[in-house]
């Protein structure tokens, strides 16, 4: 082989080299950005379902976006809010004379110290007057135990422990089919509780409409604090939420006030904090009927 040969195979195989490593090379480069697109999707698909994990334990809250900004039209506020009142909600099977309650320790603490009702036999008979003095104005409940005997017990357990006092009614919505002021929560996160639940206390006929007062949940038997008032149109409600009593006119005509002023916008145009706030100052109960 002459020298000339021998040099120009050495050529060839220094290219060959250099190729192979450019292509491995290549190779990882290619291995790398499919690696970091794996690693940014799979961030993106859990950073997703915390999001919607985040917002729905907050007692039926859906997904809202995190720059709240103030009421901007018309779409922020009610379109119309029918004022004639639901029938009270009445059981068609009524309950036994007592039926057993049981309050279970939540995995989550409460966002206010409470101690949680006694466990067992409660009368599912009765009513009971709770006034909700707030900043605009006192908003007049009347409980029913013939309703949802341990949910009753549970919420004037609540106002004697003064749970509710000072704190905010965290969402409003003011779109058809859900006209709704919620409140219960002492952090304002929508995601608060007592640090115990109980079961639902619900029924197929249940319906809901103008006055009538319920509780939140973020799934079935997830009862804690958080309660509804429905002022308004409740038609896209399925019978889910335990209905305990009942809202008075005035009561209804204050939060018309607020519906009417808007909402600032979380889980979209016609859900989030009312733009006038409600505090509730004090919760106080009257002697039950």
């Amino acid at each position: 082989m002459s020298r000339k040969t021998h040099e120009q195979q050495l050529a060839q195989r220094k290219a060959q080299r250099m190729a192979e490593r450019q292509a491995e090379r290549a190779r990882q480069r290619r291995m790398l950005a499919v690696t970091i697109t794996s690693i940014v999707a799979v961030v993106v698909v859990i950073a997703g379902v915390f999001v919607v994990v985040a917002k729905n334990t907050g007692n039926d809250t859906p997904a809202a976006s995190d720059t709240p900004s103030a009421p901007s039209g018309a779409e922020n506020k009610p379109q119309s809010i029918p004022t004639a009142l639901a029938a009270p909600p009445k059981r068609p099977t009524p309950l036994a004379a007592e039926v057993d309650c049981s309050y279970t320790k939540s995995a989550e603490p409460a966002s206010k110290k409470v101690d949680p009702p006694a466990n067992g036999k409660v009368k599912a008979s009765g009513t009971s007057p709770v006034t909700l003095n707030t900043s605009v104005g006192d908003l007049n409940l009347t409980l029913d135990s013939a309703l949802a005997p341990c949910t009753v017990k549970s919420f004037l357990n609540l106002v004697s422990q003064k749970y509710f006092d000072n704190t905010k009614c965290h969402r409003l919505t003011v779109g058809q089919g859900l006209q709704v002021l919620q409140c219960g929560d002492p952090s304002g996160s929508g995601s608060g509780g007592p640090g115990y639940s109980f079961k639902d206390e619900v029924y197929p006929e249940l319906k809901y409409g103008r006055g009538i007062l319920a509780m939140a949940n973020s799934g079935p038997n997830t009862n804690g604090s958080q309660f509804f008032i429905v002022y308004g149109d409740a038609s896209g409600l399925s019978p889910a939420y335990t209905a305990f009593g009942t809202v008075d006119k005035p009561s209804l005509e204050l939060i018309d006030k607020v519906a009417n002023a808007g909402v600032i916008p979380e889980g979209g145009p016609t859900d989030g904090k009312p733009a006038t706030p409600v505090e509730i100052k004090t919760a106080t109960a009257a002697a039950k009927n």
